[in-house]
């Protein structure tokens, strides 16, 4: 398969035809986020097997890794922008600088945040958790932020394929990389097959081990596939281009500020809610772990549409671009109502069943499904800001979307649940509310911007398609 074919096999022009296209690209992204949440799951169950203090501290330690970590993913965002729209207007110089630059970028980040965690470990006893919790996070925190420099690759060189509209080697690459994790987790925290028994360490150890294989697979992958080694550097580590990098910084830092804020207001909720009481705390991890795992559908949507749309919005094709990136903007919003439509109708009508299998307290029950119902509203704006930042995302717009959500989440979200909550007395539902507030205001906002720049896209105006 040529370079020219990977760039303009699927360009369909009618609506149908690019929602079908999104759809198709979608489906291993969606894949891909679940199956990651899957192994949080698994690692949680293993390790909760050897005990409570085991599970605290690598909740700990995870908890510590959650912002850099999600910081990381937005900036290396970069890669999926720089990426399609270079594949879009057949620049290969481009594609090949945004992956020889995102791959240094990517390791500078993961050395960076073991050096934090690193000069982070004396001061641990500082975060207010219990003192054998402390005594048992630093090995397992180490292993963990030493495995963010291969993670940080390989989320790097992922972007780079699904920019490239070659996602699926990629998803199983990485869900073999799950199933391994699990694997080793089995043979070095319980200390089978003669291995020796090292518990929380050697989940640490399985994470990292199993972190290096797979960026061990994707650069193989890269370096040989047919249909991708045509857009990749022959010269894999030469130097880094200033220019290029500071376009990459310029694109992936406020996107990875705009993913920090809008969790931020997650566990600014959280805080609030645990001064309400033990049930309400509780409550709220139970609708909190249902919403988390259902988003992960839209984001898998999301993270299709920047890169259509960054196709779209690098093609030189200048006559139709305008309505391209507009049929692919309504196809990624159709998706978004209609997936979260069932998340919501689940969550409204069976939220107390959902409830029931997860916790066994009646009153934890009880309000866990009142919060579901709100986090069932609530999923259809979710979906349809996070499906129009990623469509801003792909036309390199991500300076002011940045802006539009820190006031969504911190300037709405925040002070309206905590004015409902403890002002209006309706507790953790109004915490709820306040991010229901929130994320719609963000909807709203990042929806009118995104139809808007769709019409702007390097000034050629709308032809007035639908």
């Amino acid at each position: 398969m040529t370079a020219q074919t990977l760039a303009s096999e699927d360009r369909p022009r009618s609506w149908l035809g690019e929602a079908r296209a999104t759809l198709l690209l979608a489906l291993p992204l969606i894949a891909g986020q679940v199956g990651q949440m899957l192994m949080g799951v698994a690692d949680t169950v293993m390790i909760g097997k050897v005990g409570v203090v085991p599970l605290a501290a690598s909740t700990f330690a995870n908890t510590l890794l959650m912002v850099p970590f999600l910081f990381g993913i937005g900036l290396l965002t970069s890669i999926s922008i720089k990426v399609s729209q270079g594949r879009g207007g057949q620049r290969h110089d481009e594609v090949k600088d945004a992956l020889r630059n995102g791959t240094w970028l990517s390791l500078a980040f993961g050395i960076l945040v073991l050096l934090l965690i690193t000069a982070t470990i004396p001061m641990l006893g500082y975060f207010g958790q219990a003192p054998e919790v402390v005594k048992a996070a630093p090995v397992y925190l180490c292993l963990t932020a030493v495995s963010m420099i291969p993670v940080m690759v390989s989320i790097a060189w992922k972007n780079y394929g699904d920019a490239l509209n070659r996602p699926w080697l990629p998803f199983w690459i990485l869900m073999a990389g799950v199933m391994l994790n699990i694997f080793l987790n089995w043979l070095l925290i319980y200390g089978k097959w003669g291995l020796p028994q090292l518990g929380l360490e050697g989940a640490g150890l399985a994470t990292l081990i199993s972190r290096c294989i797979v960026v061990i697979a994707l650069y193989k992958w890269l370096t040989s596939a047919k249909g991708v080694k045509n857009w990749s550097p022959k010269r894999w580590w030469g130097m880094w281009n200033g220019t290029e990098f500071k376009k990459l910084l310029g694109l992936g830092i406020p996107v990875g500020l705009q993913l920090v804020c809008e969790v931020g207001a997650f566990a600014a909720g959280s805080l609030m809610i645990g001064t309400i009481g033990v049930v309400a705390l509780a409550a709220h991890q139970v609708a909190l772990t249902c919403a988390s795992t259902s988003f992960m559908i839209p984001l898998g949507v999301s993270m299709a549409i920047t890169v259509r749309m960054g196709e779209a919005a690098g093609s030189s094709e200048e006559g139709d671009r305008v309505c391209r990136l507009r049929r692919i903007l309504t196809g990624g919003w159709a998706y978004g109502l209609l997936l979260t439509g069932v998340s919501m109708t689940v969550f409204i009508y069976y939220g107390y069943w959902l409830a029931a299998q997860i916790v066994t307290a009646p009153d934890v029950i009880e309000l866990s499904a009142k919060l579901l119902v709100i986090a069932g509203i609530f999923q259809l704006v979710d979906g349809s800001q996070v499906i129009s930042s990623a469509a801003l995302r792909g036309m390199g717009d991500v300076k002011i979307p940045a802006w539009l959500g820190a006031f969504s989440y911190w300037g709405v979200a925040v002070p309206v649940g905590a004015w409902l909550a403890f002002q209006k007395d309706l507790g953790a539902q109004g915490v709820w509310w306040g991010l229901a507030f929130g994320l719609g205001a963000a909807a709203v906002m990042l929806g009118l911007r995104s139809w808007w720049m769709s019409g702007k896209i390097n000034d050629s105006p709308s032809d007035g398609c639908n």
